[in-house]
């Protein structure tokens, strides 16, 4: 069973590891939801993690095991533009305990997370538009593709992409 509570800024260093391990370099291969044959470098940094824990306008939601072990998390941000969505992003399992359902786990955590805490009607995400198996997953969470992309951030200081014009896609579900 899979425990949630909001991360404070004490948890930002598990948090940075567990983001990275999920998405980028070798130890993300262990998992499904690998980034490292699309990009190298990191997903995330300690100092952008600080700024949503933060805000007040985000949080990041923890799943953590018996014994407190961090598993998972999710980070919530109330969307800029629109009162009444949540972007939800950074969804990361560790590589070696994903197939647990914690991914779904922590999605639906955050979708009740949001409503009750900001009243949103609507959850979006980006996903990367090659990542057509962890799309599927989405999907089968409720999430349709809007038909919205984005051209992926050249951000060369945090990482490097190996595919020429990687887009976004945007996801919503309506809660």
């Amino acid at each position: 069973m899979l425990e949630q509570r909001i991360a404070q800024v004490s948890d930002t260093p598990v948090i940075c590891a567990l983001v990275n391990a999920a998405y980028r370099g070798e130890t993300s291969r262990a998992g499904w939801t690998t980034e490292a044959d699309l990009l190298t470098g990191v997903r995330t940094s300690e100092r952008t993690i600080q700024a949503l824990i933060a805000s007040e306008d985000a949080c990041i939601l923890l799943g953590e095991e018996a014994g407190g072990v961090v598993a998972a998390c999710i980070c919530l941000e109330r969307h800029p533009d629109s009162a009444g969505i949540v972007h939800l992003g950074m969804i990361a399992v560790s590589p070696l305990l994903q197939n647990r359902g914690y991914g779904k786990t922590m999605i639906l955590a955050a979708e009740k997370l949001a409503k009750a805490q900001w009243e949103v009607q609507r959850a979006e995400m980006m996903v990367i538009s090659l990542r057509e198996e962890l799309i599927a997953f989405y999907q089968r969470l409720g999430y349709q593709a809007t038909g919205e992309t984005v051209p992926f951030p050249h951000q060369p200081d945090m990482w490097q992409t190996h595919v020429e014009d990687m887009q976004l896609i945007v996801l919503q579900k309506t809660l």
